[in-house]
């Protein structure tokens, strides 16, 4: 088989064929992380790319976010036993007072997708769980969803709390979420912004070039 019928089913948003496709890859000795590089992250790649144009809605990204879960669900612990290639770590959660997931779920997937580690601390996540996650974890990126104006505040918190632990200098922030601006991640001293799911991968992998 290629690796592009793969990339296509994941791209269609068919599960159960990107989950038969990643056995059978496998099963022709193909590297566990040959298949994430060549094919998921590449479905991703042109999935994002549909969705910040705007040729395909939310519905899609999530179709596609399931196929890439089912193809992950058998990738993930043959990339851990060996030890691997992570693109780097991220920490990321909905602030505290807001308990949207859809948009940072994607934007997780997109992130595996991508190779990275992600650790998701879910919704309504307080200043100091962020803080107790970097320690924890040592991530590249700490990232924060935002879906609601009164929770957008939030965000500049959980960074002054970074910098009250002593840990801001060890990560890089990027922010998300509808109703944000690049005007507003650069006020609070966000490191980068995404305007959506595909928007907010390219951007994690621009900050870990600049560590």
């Amino acid at each position: 088989m290629e690796l592009q019928q793969l990339t296509d089913a994941v791209i269609a948003g068919n599960a159960p064929e990107a989950q038969a496709l990643t056995e059978a890859a496998l099963g022709e000795g193909f590297p566990a992380a040959t298949i994430v590089n060549d094919g998921l992250i590449t479905a991703m790649g042109v999935v994002g790319g549909r969705f910040g144009r705007g040729e395909i809605y939310v519905p899609e990204m999530l179709l596609s976010a399931r196929a890439m879960q089912y193809a992950l669900a058998i990738l993930e612990p043959l990339l851990a036993e060996s030890g691997g290639v992570s693109r780097g770590t991220v920490v990321i959660g909905t602030v505290k007072g807001d308990v949207h997931n859809i948009g940072k779920n994607i934007v997780s997937i997109m992130l595996r997708g991508s190779g990275f580690t992600v650790h998701d601390l879910g919704v309504d996540v307080p200043a100091e769980r962020f803080v107790a996650a970097v320690e924890e974890h040592r991530p590249d990126i700490v990232g924060m969803s935002a879906l609601l104006t009164t929770t957008m505040p939030a965000m500049k918190t959980v960074i002054e709390a970074l910098e009250a632990a002593g840990v801001r200098d060890q990560v890089k922030v990027l922010v998300g979420g509808a109703p944000l601006t690049e005007e507003f991640a650069q006020s609070i001293g966000a490191d980068g912004y995404g305007r959506d799911a595909g928007a907010a991968a390219d951007r994690a992998r621009e900050l870990i070039h600049t560590r």
